[in-house]
């Protein structure tokens, strides 16, 4: 499976980034014109100011010194005469420059710290967050000072003090915006392959939390001015001879209340700047609409559990259990086996536990959520000690949602090129060369072309023959799909279905469909289990689906279906009631209250899984 092959555990989840992305446009509002107006000019200055003013801002005149405005000299002169109009227009460039490097540390800085918990182990989370919540406690400004005075006084004391401060808001956004992105399904992936952490990070997480790190980055320079021209006015900033806006307000601050003028120009150049970026920063974040914000093996018990494995099966799981704190059980005591070239179906009501069932045997089940089980092996081989990377390779997963199983900041090619990179050892040319392969053996057209292009460019269909291509890079022995063509419309769906079946006959895999519409899994199945509340209800053939199923819950979501001899004048079939909660299920059978053959001991006692004929279990008392 490939790093971008995960999906919706749940059902619930939707793409963390938008799929197609929108150009970025400027609000046409007062506020967002100003602040681009403002900025433009702040650019034009430092880029013209020094060439037409610097000789006028450096001429001595002794005859000049220390003269409030006049004609001559608009802002009044220093202590050399020099003109402090163009002494500010001069130091424009160098108060902008400092202020983007020192903007620049501090998004550098703070989006390490702030990514680094996505990627970290528990413990190593954990400390980073507590250290950039503490950072984030401490005043910016007094953060600022101490570094500046550490690491020395002057522009590069300044700078970096204010790079420094300027990183923990940097992290605390990163942190945020990881955290959503970190719990996407293709970096769970990513994680369970094996893939290096800094490959998850740099490939994964980074790039589909830019945009907002970059919007951020344009208000911090405004931080950055304001906080550089303050170090610069308390004298931990620029030190003579040179000068920026901050220092020229120093040195005019001894004469304001003689010669007020002289420190105007700068006081307003820096506020004006600050303004500017601020405005500007706030505009392109609505323009782009930013984003807010183990499995453990008890004691074998019971016979099944001692029984030996079965040596013939792919997936053999028994007695597997899937909880969360707080009493809530979505799977309970599942055993299940799939054999080579088997294709076995899970069906059921959303919130039978049927992808959580798929989730815990991928090893995909989000933290506080804990998997215990009797056994659990694939392809012979414990699940507990198989290593990421190989897990990754034995097992395929598909899901609903090709969107959100693909990266959208990746090309696709790139995407399946990576499972060859990190499993199979290849080069960038043989990786992609297979990535292409693979491709065009799940009949996309042009597969060099849609391997150029990235997954919004795909159609749906298109996407989830990619997905499916993706968990073929390897020799995968088993293929799970969950509920791969919900959201495609009925001639695609078909078309998945068939290429499925195509994939599991060639390459002799077994494979999990799973599915909450129990005529499609009658149609592509050789096996069916059915479940409800976290439990196997019926297990048995899918030639026996439509006469021989025995079990209250299946006929029922048989009878639901509507086919050419339904009475149209009537309404259509369902099942009254609804399915218990995962912290609401009782001791009894748990379709006890939905169910017309319910009798006393239904509701106090639960009825076991047992043998109704061959290769036919149910667990129902009344049958």
């Amino acid at each position: 499976m490939s790093s971008a092959q995960t999906a919706d555990l749940t059902g619930t989840a939707q793409p963390l980034v938008r799929p197609r992305r929108a150009r970025l446009r400027l609000p046409r509002t007062p506020s967002g014109v100003a602040g681009a107006v403002i900025v433009a000019l702040m650019v034009v200055l430092a880029i013209i100011g020094p060439p037409i003013w610097g000789e006028t801002a450096e001429r001595i005149d002794a005859s000049a010194i220390l003269q409030g405005a006049s004609s001559a000299h608009p802002l009044g002169t220093d202590n050399l005469g020099r003109d402090l109009l163009a002494r500010m227009l001069v130091a424009g460039r160098f108060s902008l420059t400092l202020a983007l490097i020192s903007s620049l540390i501090g998004a550098s800085v703070g989006v390490v710290l702030g990514a680094l918990p996505s990627v970290l182990p528990r413990r190593g989370a954990r400390f980073v967050t507590g250290l950039v919540n503490a950072l984030v406690a401490f005043p910016g400004l007094l953060l600022a000072m101490f570094t500046a005075v550490v690491t020395g006084l002057g522009a590069k004391g300044a700078v970096l003090g204010i790079g420094v401060a300027s990183a923990p808001a940097f992290a605390r956004l990163t942190q945020t915006l990881a955290a959503s992105v970190a719990g996407a399904d293709y970096v769970s992936a990513a994680r369970m392959l094996g893939v290096p952490r800094r490959w998850v990070l740099t490939r994964h997480v980074l790039p589909n939390i830019a945009e907002p790190l970059i919007l951020n980055l344009t208000q911090s320079l405004g931080f950055a001015l304001l906080g550089l021209a303050g170090m610069s006015f308390l004298g931990l900033g620029v030190q003579p001879p040179d000068f920026d806006w901050g220092r020229l307000l120093f040195d005019g601050f001894s004469r304001i209340y003689v010669t007020p003028e002289v420190a105007l120009g700068p006081a307003l150049a820096v506020a004006l700047a600050g303004i500017g970026f601020n405005l500007l920063g706030d505009a392109l974040a609505k323009a782009a609409g930013r984003p807010a914000v183990r499995a453990e093996k008890p004691e074998a018990v019971g016979e099944e559990a001692a029984s030996e494995p079965d040596p013939g099966a792919v997936l053999e799981v028994r007695e597997l259990t899937v909880s969360f704190p707080g009493g809530v059980t979505p799977v309970r005591g599942l055993s299940l086996s799939v054999a080579p070239g088997e294709i076995v179906g899970i069906v059921g009501e959303s919130g039978s536990g049927k992808s959580l069932t798929a989730a815990a045997i991928g090893g995909l089940v989000p933290h506080p959520g804990t998997v215990t089980h009797a056994r659990l092996r694939l392809d012979g081989k414990d699940v507990a000690g198989m290593s990421g990377k190989e897990l990754g390779t034995t097992l395929a997963m598909v899901f609903q949602d090709p969107m959100a199983s693909l990266n959208p900041a990746l090309k696709v090619g790139g995407q399946l090129a990576e499972v060859a990179t990190v499993h199979l050892g290849a080069g960038r040319t043989e990786a992609h060369a297979r990535a292409v392969d693979r491709l065009g053996h799940v009949h996309l057209p042009e597969p060099d072309k849609q391997a150029r292009r990235h997954p919004h460019e795909l159609s749906g269909g298109m996407r989830q023959r990619a997905v499916i291509a993706m968990g073929l890079m390897g020799e995968p022995k088993l293929i799970i799909a969950d509920e791969p063509t919900t959201a495609l419309d009925v001639t695609v769906q078909r078309q998945i279905l068939r290429l499925l079946r195509e994939v599991v006959d060639e390459s002799g895999a077994a494979a999990l469909f799973i599915s909450h519409d129990i005529a499609v899994v009658g149609e592509l199945c050789d096996r069916v289990v059915v479940m409800y509340a976290g439990r196997v209800v019926e297990e048995l053939p899918v030639a026996r689906l439509a006469v021989g199923a025995a079990h209250p819950y299946t006929r029922a979501l048989i009878d639901s279906l509507p086919d050419m001899d339904t009475d149209r004048s009537r309404p259509l079939a369902s099942i009254p009631g609804r399915q218990p909660a995962p912290s609401q299920v009782g001791t009894g059978c748990a379709f006890a209250d939905r169910c017309e053959l319910a009798a006393a001991r239904c509701s106090a006692e639960r009825p076991p899984l047992v043998v109704h004929g061959p290769a036919h279990q149910v667990a129902c008392w009344e049958v």
